[in-house]
Parts: structure tokens; C-alpha cells; sequence
């Protein structure tokens, strides 16, 4: 008979695990089928600091910000049934941006499985399509050996979210195991042989560009990529929402290749003759829905480099596959012996001068002008700060006009979510209490999530929005104009007044209509010291940075 001593419930357990991984953030919305869970962080309050939020969808946003910000694994609890559905949008974002994530599911009692019990859903099928591996704990003595697992398939290879179901019982049975070790990433790394290869193209080449992306970096390979490319003076791009990656404001840095490409970066990457993809999965919105490059052969000559080795040939062939860590293949190429006498110095430059001329903003339709607010935040925040944001044509004002300058500055899904940089914000504010923490929402986007204001209020996360309020969905307007001219139907939005529901929750609350208010007001908002808004009533013709609302339309008419 197992002395009672030892045993532990199935919660307390998870918990314990937990906390050997390094978990101390845990985001969650509370339910009763995980109760033994919840009873357990009790008890580890002083190390886990559990956010509660007010919709899973914010949780699960919250918890894909944290890993994408600090690298570990974001950590979500939620019930079973409405509870995981509302959950998934964060597991789409987080697999599609390669950032490691946990989502535990509360579940029915084992006794009830395949009797659709109250709110029963197979989480092994549901999330199978968008997690890297969603699993269901049937015995409380394998939670040491599932959690751990969990944590490195997160981890590892192309980093990722991992679901794993908890049925409730499960979490009140009393057991006696052993807990596993904290969980260590396995890095792969290039082989000698590819870098003798890769080094030998990058002699060879004329017109060479960089593009950086995807999961899985650090700032230590942050700084070696940057090492490697001043070394060789390699012109160096960013994928989709993945600018942070390299210093906007540094000499070689050529721009973000993703949506509304600067169509001369698109051109360069056309001509070039060594596209070196390190990190991104080269998907539709980095090639411009597969039109940059060639299907399968591309015309340049393509090394990509990717952790994860199911995406290297899976739509491209390059001629030189390297399967590495971001970390391994950065310090790799930073040791390399870099290239004397480039003969593509102009060709950077050119790529430089290309994107300068592409940042510089034009006005806009009414009185706040979007792109001198840029500027302001330009000038006015520190290096660090940290900008975060959802889905919109709000912003592309932000990506095109915004320098990030430091690693982990941006937090925007590459999913094309919206509702989530608002809670990404109190997920990084709350990580990081020191940093300035803004979020640039629209009007649409920020009501899929605004609820959180609560939740930022509860727990006193001091976080700066801005809402950018045109009265529409200003993406799906804009097609909608582009192909169905002036045949407005479901775009239109009828908005509370944004300044009057935050401080309804306590919040710190202005609206600005004119570019010249947009200062005061933002000093305002820092000195708060509580979690503060700023609703930006823009004028609805400027709904791209190029073309007004009138002009989308005319031109489609004339089609």
C-alpha cells in the first residue's frame, strides 16, 4: 500500500510540473472541470502568478504573446466545451507564428467519454490540424511524463502550441510518481559541409538578400544574424510582422517582405541571385501569395534555413537545405570568413535608400494624420518599448512607419488575427512591468477583446492603447471597394465612445480628432500610471496609407 505522504492529486501534480518547467505566468479563464488545477495555484501563488481574464480568446492571446515574447512556452488554462473553441484562435495564431504555447483543457470524467457528456469535445481531433500535438492525461502517474513532453514539443524543432486535455477526475486522483526534470531545448545545428556550400554561394553572387523570420530566436542570435550581415554587407529583410528581428534603423536593413511589400523590395527580390531565407516558412504572405519565387524551382538560387525540417523543400526547392536551431545557424554564419570586397555593396545601398524612401509617410485624409503620430511615437518611446497589435488596415500604418530598433519590440500575429493586441500588451506589460508596453488596435479589432480592460484593471497593468476609430471594418471595406464598388454591405460599425467605456472600467480614457492633440494626450497616458486609452477618430476616406477611400472606388469603377 502506497504511504499516503506521497501521494498527490492529479492537479497538484500538474502544478508541481509547472513549476519545475520555470512556468510563472499561467493565463486562464476558470471552470469547473479543472478545479483541482485551480486548488493546486493556490498553493503556488507566490511563484505562478495566474492572470485571470474575462474570454479565452484573451487568455489564449495572452498566453501566445508571453511565448512569443520571452521564448518559453505561453501557458493557458480553460474548460472544456465553449471554453477550448473560444481558445483556438490563439492555438491558429500561435502555430502559424512558430511560438511555443500549452493550452491545458479541462475534460469530461473518464467514465463519461463518448457519451457527448456536458460540453464533450475530442481535443485529440478537434486541435490535431492546428496544434503540433494535442494529447489527453488518462492517468494522473504520466502527468510528469506528458507535461514534459509537452514542454519540448513546444520547444523543439519549428517551436509551437501542444494542447493536452485534463479529464476531471483524472485531476482528483491521489497517486504516488516522481517528477520529471526541467525540460532543454534540442538544438540542431548546420552541418560543416553546409556551410562550406553556403559560404562558396555567397562568393558567388551578385545581387544576395537576407530575409529573417519565423520562431525561435533570442537575442543572442539576433545579434549574431547582425554580426553576419554587417560582415558581408548583406541588404536584410523581415517577413511578415517578424521586423524585430533586425534593426530598422541600421544601414543594411531593406524592409518587411509581407503585405504591402515596397513594390521596389519585391522587384530586388525577383532579380536577386541568392535569396537566404533564415527562419521563415516562405509562405503566401512572405512571396506575395507565391508569386516572388518560382513553384518548385525558384529562379534564385534559395537557401533556406529552418528548425523545422518539414518546411525545408515543402513548397520550394532550394539548392541548399539547412535544417538548424536559429540560434546555431546564426552563431554559425557569424563565424563564418566573410566575403572581401562584396561587389554587391551598391546593390544594399540601393536596397537601403529603396526602403527610406518607402517609410517616409504622406498625408492622409482629415485631421489626424496618421503617419505624424508615427513619427511622434517614433521619437518619443525608448528603444524597448514594445508595440503590439492585431489585424487591420490601421496597422500598416504601424509596420510601414514605426522603426523597430530592439528584439522583441513587436508583437503582432503573422495569422492575421484580430482582437489580439490587446491582450498581447497586458500579457508583455505584465511580463515586463519596467517596459513601455503600447497596443495600436482598431476600431473593430479592439471590441473582439476589449473586455480584458477589466482584466488589465484587476490586476494593475499599466498598458497604453490606442484605438483607431474609423467606423468600419477598413480591411474588408477596402476589398469590398476594390471589387464590388459602392455595393457597402456588412462593413459599417455603430461604436460605443471609446474614451467613456475605458474609464467605465476605471481606465485612463481621451479621444483625439486632431494630429496636434495626439502629444499631450499620449504624455497623459504615461503619467497615469493604470492602464490608459486613446481613441483616434480618423477620417474613414483614409483608409490606406496610398489611396483614399473615394479613390479605391473610382478607380475599381473604371475596371
Amino acid at each position: 500500500m502506497a504511504d499516503s505522504s506521497n501521494l498527490r492529486t492529479g492537479g497538484q501534480i500538474l502544478v508541481d510540473q509547472l513549476l519545475i518547467h520555470g512556468v510563472d505566468h499561467v493565463f486562464c479563464v476558470p471552470g469547473e472541470s479543472y478545479l483541482a488545477a485551480l486548488d493546486a495555484f493556490h498553493g503556488a501563488a507566490s511563484r505562478i502568478k495566474l492572470v485571470v481574464c474575462r474570454h479565452e480568446a484573451g487568455a489564449a492571446n495572452m498566453a501566445e504573446a508571453y511565448g512569443k515574447l520571452t521564448g518559453r512556452p505561453g501557458i493557458c488554462f480553460v474548460t472544456r466545451g465553449p471554453g477550448a473553441t473560444h481558445a483556438s484562435v490563439g492555438i491558429h495564431t500561435a502555430f502559424q507564428d512558430s511560438t511555443p504555447m500549452i493550452l491545458f483543457v479541462g475534460q469530461v470524467a473518464r467514465d463519461q467519454v463518448e457519451r457527448e457528456a456536458f460540453q464533450e469535445v475530442d481535443y485529440r481531433r478537434m486541435f490535431g490540424p492546428l496544434a503540433k500535438w494535442a494529447a489527453e492525461i488518462e492517468d494522473a502517474r504520466r502527468v510528469p511524463e506528458l507535461v514534459s513532453q509537452a514542454f519540448h514539443r513546444a520547444v523543439n524543432g519549428r517551436p509551437g502550441p501542444v494542447v493536452i486535455a485534463l479529464p476531471e477526475d483524472m485531476l482528483t486522483d491521489r497517486v504516488a510518481v516522481a517528477d520529471a526534470g526541467r525540460y532543454a531545448p534540442a538544438l540542431a545545428a548546420p552541418a560543416p559541409e553546409d556551410l562550406v556550400r553556403f559560404r562558396a554561394l555567397l562568393a558567388g553572387a551578385e545581387r544576395p538578400l537576407m530575409i529573417l523570420g519565423g520562431g525561435g530566436w533570442d537575442s543572442e542570435a539576433v545579434a549574431d544574424i547582425r554580426a553576419f550581415a554587417e560582415a558581408n554587407e548583406l541588404a536584410t529583410g523581415c517577413s511578415l510582422r517578424c521586423q524585430d528581428l533586425f534593426d530598422n534603423s541600421h544601414r543594411l536593413y531593406a524592409g518587411d517582405v509581407g503585405i504591402a511589400i515596397n513594390p521596389k523590395l519585391a522587384d530586388r527580390v525577383r532579380e536577386s541571385d541568392l535569396l537566404i531565407a533564415v527562419g521563415p516558412r516562405l509562405g503566401e504572405m512572405t512571396t506575395s501569395g507565391y508569386t516572388l519565387l518560382d513553384i518548385p524551382v525558384p529562379k534564385q538560387r534559395l537557401v533556406h534555413i529552418h528548425p523545422g525540417a518539414e518546411e525545408l523543400g515543402r513548397v520550394y526547392q532550394p539548392v541548399l537545405a539547412i535544417n538548424s536551431s536559429m540560434k546555431a545557424a546564426a552563431a554559425a554564419l557569424r563565424r563564418l570568413a566573410p566575403v572581401e570586397r562584396p561587389v554587391w555593396r551598391d546593390w544594399a545601398q540601393g536596397a537601403r535608400a529603396d526602403y527610406l524612401a518607402h517609410a517616409k509617410p504622406g498625408a492622409n485624409a482629415g485631421k489626424l494624420q496618421m503617419g505624424e503620430i508615427m513619427a511622434y511615437l517614433n521619437d518619443k518611446l525608448p528603444p524597448d518599448a514594445i508595440l503590439a497589435n492585431g489585424a487591420g488596415n490601421y496597422s500598416v500604418w504601424l509596420h510601414r512607419f514605426y522603426r523597430y530598433r530592439r528584439f522583441r519590440t513587436q508583437l503582432a500575429p503573422t495569422s492575421g488575427a484580430m482582437g489580439y493586441g490587446f491582450p498581447a500588451a497586458i500579457a508583455a506589460k505584465s511580463a515586463e512591468p519596467k517596459r513601455t508596453v503600447v497596443c495600436l488596435a482598431g476600431d473593430g479589432c479592439f471590441l473582439m477583446t476589449g473586455q480584458e480592460l477589466a482584466t488589465a484593471m484587476q490586476y494593475g497593468i499599466a498598458v497604453i492603447t490606442i484605438v483607431v476609430n474609423n467606423g468600419m471594418y477598413g480591411t474588408i471595406r477596402m476589398h469590398q471597394e476594390r471589387h464590388y464598388p459602392g455595393h457597402v454591405v456588412g462593413t459599417d460599425l455603430v461604436n460605443p465612445d471609446f474614451a467613456a467605456y475605458a474609464k467605465a472600467f476605471g481606465a485612463h480614457g481621451e479621444r483625439v480628432e486632431r494630429t496636434v492633440d495626439f502629444a499631450p494626450a499620449f504624455e497623459r497616458a504615461l503619467a497615469a500610471g493604470k492602464p490608459a486609452l486613446i481613441e483616434l477618430r480618423l477620417d474613414p476616406e483614409a483608409i490606406t496609407v496610398k489611396q483614399s477611400l473615394s479613390e479605391i472606388r473610382a478607380a475599381a469603377m473604371k475596371k
